[in-house]
């Protein structure tokens, strides 16, 4: 699988929603470095990305607790599943990626099965044991402004490929930088600071 580029060789946008970031060695620095970043939406406007791969040591039934709803026994083991680390930007608000879509009040469809809630009824529903059977729970997310993100690409500071739900989902977060480099052919050891696009 390749990278899909950000810019056509027209010139035109190319929406990079749905698509992994990953950050470069040397390029991304702070709380993003070595990040894998789920890119939700991407516009004219700017991109809205998830780190999918720093777990805290917060665990779903914690946060579910905190916020005073009573957890059922039925809830299974997503009650010891970690909470990540979404981003630096609104750090106190939860974001749930979760499959299948359903029907809840703040929900956008972001392609295929996946769905973005960030209403309380999402994990109302995972608390009493039947939310969505796939669900990965952030505080905060990852955003740019109009062009930021395209800027970024074109310093060669991420490299992206399609999102896999395999690794959204299934993969241990320490395994999913590795994981998504490998759908481009390339090992974590073949990477530079200097280097650009695969």
């Amino acid at each position: 699988m390749t990278t899909v580029p950000y810019v056509s060789d027209a010139g035109s946008r190319i929406d990079l929603s749905r698509q992994f970031l990953l950050a470069m060695p040397g390029m991304v620095s702070g709380e993003l470095a070595n990040t894998v970043i789920y890119v939700c939406e991407h516009t004219e406007h700017g991109a809205l990305g998830l780190v999918i791969n720093r777990p805290t040591d917060l665990t779903i039934g914690d946060l579910l607790q905190r916020i005073d709803l009573t957890l059922s026994l039925e809830i299974g083991p997503v009650r010891n599943a970690p909470v990540f680390f979404g981003g630096p930007v609104q750090t106190d608000r939860g974001f749930v990626l979760h499959v299948p879509r359903g029907t809840y009040s703040s929900s956008i469809e972001l392609g295929g099965d996946v769905a973005l809630t960030t209403s309380r009824d999402v994990l109302q529903d995972v608390a009493a044991g039947h939310g969505p059977s796939r669900l990965l729970v952030t505080l905060g997310y990852a955003g740019w402004g109009a062009g930021q993100l395209e800027d970024e690409l074109a310093r060669n500071a991420w490299l992206n490929v399609l999102a896999s739900n395999d690794i959204l989902f299934d993969t241990p977060a320490e395994d999913r930088y590795d994981a998504a480099l490998a759908q481009l052919g390339i090992r974590a050891s073949m990477l530079a600071s200097d280097a650009g696009h695969a």
